[in-house]
């Protein structure tokens, strides 16, 4: 197991800032980034590539693709969200049958330290992360820990959609006689940190009109004014409920954060 590649699998939209963040928490422990960009968003429009190779970076440690085929005009922004991340399949041929493939949203971020001699025992894995709003360290509880990344052996490895919609905690819950719930799943709890929305009321308010969660893109939520006060009032962006809470800063959170606080104050309360 020592010797299989860990690779970090990612779809990309425009967020550079958060991925160099991911980079520098998880680039001494992990053999490769794989950043997927499509030149269209999930709507079907077309968009120009976004990602940014920034000087630091190790080039030979990012695998780069571009999905240039445009999304059926038959599909919803769901399939469409599908279809970008399955193409990170097809891209996926240096990796060998005991390599493995993670899969996480952009701004799902697992604990480094646990690569270090992680071991899969199941098929499946999942990472139990603490889940963030607006800010690094409004921590959002409702919504904590948060199903983020998920793994598998590239030889167990036919759909990354299907990991993300179907390798749930709950299916631990069902009856053997389930078979329609996949039950070998690992869990690894405390195990990284979801920073949802670390960005401005601009950049979120162009996340809600192209992503794929459609009900949200009208002005009531995506307009940056609305945006803007409830990032002031630590409320949820969809009107559930929720008040999100201010931590302190402390040794739970990334080294990188941690050694960067100035380069990070707009981003911490």
């Amino acid at each position: 197991m020592t010797n299989s590649k860990k690779i970090d699998c990612i779809t990309f939209f425009d967020n550079n800032f958060m991925f160099e963040i991911r980079y520098n928490i998880l680039a001494n422990y992990v053999d490769y980034f794989l950043v997927c960009e499509s030149i269209y968003d999930h709507r079907g429009n077309l968009k120009k590539p976004n990602f940014i190779f920034k000087d630091e970076y190790d080039k030979n440690k990012i695998k780069y693709i571009l999905l240039e085929k445009p999304f059926p005009k038959n599909t919803n922004r769901w399939e469409n969200q599908a279809l970008q991340r399955e193409f990170i399949i097809e891209n996926l041929d240096f990796a060998l049958p005991e390599d493995l493939i993670f899969f996480s949203d952009p701004d799902e971020i697992i604990r480094p330290e646990l690569l270090i001699n992680f071991e899969l025992k199941k098929k499946y894995g999942i990472f139990l992360q603490d889940c963030f709003n607006y800010k690094l360290n409004l921590f959002n509880p409702y919504e904590s820990p948060w199903e983020g990344t998920r793994v598998v052996k590239k030889m167990n490895l036919k759909s990354i959609n299907f990991m993300r919609q179907k390798i749930l905690t709950k299916n631990l819950k069902y009856s053997f006689l389930r078979i329609d719930k996949e039950r070998s799943i690992q869990i690894v709890e405390n195990a990284g940190w979801h920073f949802n929305n670390l960005m401005s009321p601009k950049d979120i308010s162009l996340k809600l009109k192209t992503f794929a969660h459609k009900e949200f893109s009208g002005k009531e939520f995506s307009s940056e004014e609305v945006i803007r006060d409830k990032i002031e009032k630590k409320i949820d962006l969809f009107n559930r409920g929720h008040t999100y809470k201010v931590l302190d800063i402390n040794n739970n959170f990334p080294k990188y954060i941690l050694d960067n606080l100035e380069k990070f104050s707009n981003y911490i309360i």
